[in-house]
């Protein structure tokens, strides 16, 4: 570790005529009011300024007590120019863990400030506003529903508390996105020189793409490298899997009439012969000549006479929705919600969250019968593309397949089907500022958290590994979550060192011989969990013995059932519409006006749901429902609050939920913010 830098903020200091003085290495030195030493007990610890990250600079600290859990713990909390953290009396931070899963609140992570002087003087601090009062207790509300409330001692310490409260609003206020997110070396093994292995395959080169494939058994596609220097696209990754037999010429040509460039191509290939694929809107406003059209269904149909369109966005919320959804989550989740108690449950509804969790798991067990009755190619078209198709085909994938539900798939899954793929992390977790933000990822594991609830035999991932993963979307440390597209992380990569070298214009290749420091991912645990609470990642409750590796031969199973020639349709409001044609270029009238209704909506659970006569044309013939496959129930009470999650601000209720096992061990560190 560095030695930090300790300055004060604009005008911090001087308010009450203090000075604070840069950290030698010879240790932090202490505040000093009018030339004359603090007493010591209000002196930084020298521990305590190790712990910082390289650039990272302390600008305020007060000694207090974090309060709302049991028992109280005494310590410091400081301010500095990238997280606020709080350090209990005694507890030193690990080199090699250097951020704390629990006491660190990253700047940009702090959704609401508050001070609070007495019973009933509270105000709100908004980045830039002064500060009214000397406030005895501070509370930082998460954008991650974490707490962090913190009552300073008396005696004499009201300049800190004051300083320390104004140094938070003001490093809010200036907090730089560039500076913040520009990829920060967070442990010994970030500041390693030579190459490291991710723990997981991040997909940035085209023998990542290609194990892939062979390890899906997809062997009618090929991995295309048209779009290694971003020319296609630059929200796609440099590698993808097209049909074997397009060339790509006839790809550049196909992936020109779909919206931002993003045309039909695999997500995943079902062992018993059926393929997902995922694309963007037709661009309507094109006009394709003959040949581009026949590129274009020819990579639809992917080898298979049976085809569905899948309408993605229809009948889920919009990203508008999605977003003001979460706001009225997180502020009906906060100790002081306005919402009455006996109308807690009401106004829960209200907030329409679990609706949107209710009809993303319709969908995608819908989708799911798509793909596994019978061989078939299954395209989920969203006009981005790059918000809901990801959601749905990582959800399909977990009821689908077994593989997908160990720790090691799982993690797989999203590198390929969110981070690859490029699902806009900044914009949509509302770190750019920018309108579009929605955050569809945290729906996601919102939903993986209510399969995880049913069917707990059948997930080898703990609760406490999603709720790592939900914070970590908040943490400013890896490229992972921190930018909106492959081309931006990969020139980001580029410049301070990724995996692999990564093209982008500009950028050099170093010299022979020289080695270069590795850019972690936020698949790196080891970051910021020790190896005790990275043992709790995996559910004790996991059956192997349901979840076979190979549960499905890669031949063609007898269950799955070829559908009839050059059959076309679209699936949208839970029916089967047949199609004159797969694209929307032709003179013809694309939609016969013949309905076939599928999987109807009176099913009461996802056991009846089973059972339920399709209304499949009879010349389909019978299809059961293959093994391995999960069909959650989505109706009233199978929906779920995930509480450990959204009610960390209220640890009382926390404490209340736990089983008495659980909270016997209330003394790990993972569990003490639950």
């Amino acid at each position: 570790m560095v030695a930090a830098e300790v300055i004060p903020g604009p005008r911090i200091g001087e308010a009450w005529g203090l000075t604070l003085h840069p950290l030698q290495h010879s240790g932090p030195k202490c505040v000093q009011r009018t030339g004359m030493l603090e007493p010591r007990s209000q002196q930084l610890d020298g521990h305590v300024a190790s712990g910082c990250l390289p650039g990272e600079q302390i600008l305020a600290w007060a000694p207090g007590v974090r309060k709302g859990l049991e028992p109280e713990l005494p310590g410091t909390l400081i301010c500095t120019n990238l997280r606020v953290t709080f350090q209990p009396c005694g507890w030193q931070r690990s080199q090699e863990t250097p951020l704390s899963s629990e006491y660190d609140f990253a700047l940009v992570n702090i959704g609401r400030l508050e001070a609070v002087s007495g019973l009933s003087r509270v105000q709100l601090l908004r980045p830039g506003s002064p500060l009214k009062f000397i406030p005895e207790e501070i509370l930082i509300h998460g954008r991650d529903f974490r707490l962090l409330r913190v009552a300073f001692e008396a005696g004499g310490l009201e300049p800190q508390a004051f300083q320390v409260t104004m140094a938070i609003v003001q490093a809010r206020a200036q907090n730089s996105q560039v500076q913040q997110y520009a990829g920060i070396p967070l442990s010994k093994a970030g500041q390693n020189t030579g190459s490291r292995k991710p723990p997981v395959p991040l997909l940035e080169t085209s023998e990542d793409w290609e194990a892939e494939r062979k390890k899906q058994g997809a062997r009618g596609w090929r991995v295309s490298t048209i779009n290694e220097r971003f020319d296609i696209a630059t929200s796609l990754p440099r590698y993808f899997w097209v049909p074997k037999r397009t060339l790509d010429s006839e790809v550049r040509r196909a992936f020109g009439h779909f919206h931002q460039g993003r045309g039909p191509r695999l997500s995943w290939h079902h062992p018993g012969g059926s393929d997902l694929l995922r694309c963007g809107g037709f661009y309507t406003a094109s006009d394709p000549n003959k040949e581009d059209i026949r590129a274009v269904e020819s990579m639809l149909q992917a080898g298979h006479s049976d085809v569905v369109l899948v309408d993605t966005v229809d009948e889920l919320p919009s990203l508008a929705d999605v977003q003001l959804a979460h706001l009225r989550l997180r502020a009906l989740c906060l100790p002081d919600s306005p919402a009455a108690e006996e109308k807690w449950l009401s106004a829960l509804e209200g907030t329409r969250w679990l609706d949107y969790v209710r009809s993303c798991l319709r969908k995608a067990s819908d989708i799911s019968v798509l793909v596994t009755s019978r061989v078939r190619s299954v395209v989920l078209q969203e006009r981005g593309d790059r918000d809901f198709n990801g959601l749905l085909s990582s959800l399909v994938q977990l009821l689908s397949v077994p593989e997908a539900r160990t720790l090691l798939g799982f993690q797989s899954l999203v590198q390929r089907e969110w981070v690859a793929a490029g699902h806009p992390f900044l914009t949509r977790l509302g770190v750019t500022g920018a309108s579009e933000e929605a955050p569809v990822f945290l729906l996601f594991l919102d939903c993986v958290w209510q399969l995880l609830q049913q069917f707990p035999a059948e997930f080898e991932f703990s609760e406490f590994f999603l709720l790592a993963l939900h914070d970590s979307a908040r943490v400013p440390d890896t490229l992972t979550f921190l930018r909106d597209t492959p081309w931006e992380r990969g020139k980001q990569g580029g410049q301070f060192n990724s995996y692999t070298q990564i093209y982008n214009p500009g950028y050099c290749q170093p010299p022979a011989g020289n080695s270069v420091n590795s850019q972690l991912s936020v698949w790196d645990w080891d970051l910021r969990y020790n190896s005790e609470q990275i043992l709790q990642f995996h559910n004790p409750g996991y059956d192997p013995e349901h979840c076979p590796d190979s549960w499905l031969p890669r031949q063609q199973p007898s269950f799955m059932v070829p559908g009839p020639p050059s059959s076309v349709w679209l699936f949208s409001r839970g029916a089967l519409t047949p199609l004159n044609q797969l694209c929307p270029w032709r003179d013809n009238p694309s939609l016969l006006a013949v309905s076939s209704r599928w999987l109807p909506r009176a099913a009461i659970s996802s056991e009846s749901l089973a059972d339920q006569e399709w209304g499949l044309p009879s010349h389909w013939g019978a299809c059961p429902l293959p093994p391995g496959l999960l069909l959650p129930g989505y109706l009233g009470p199978q929906i779920r609050l995930w509480r450990r999650c959204y009610l960390r601000g209220r640890p009382e209720v926390q404490a209340s939920q736990l089983p008495q096992s659980l909270a016997s061990r209330m003394s790990y560190p993972i569990f003490r913010s639950f």
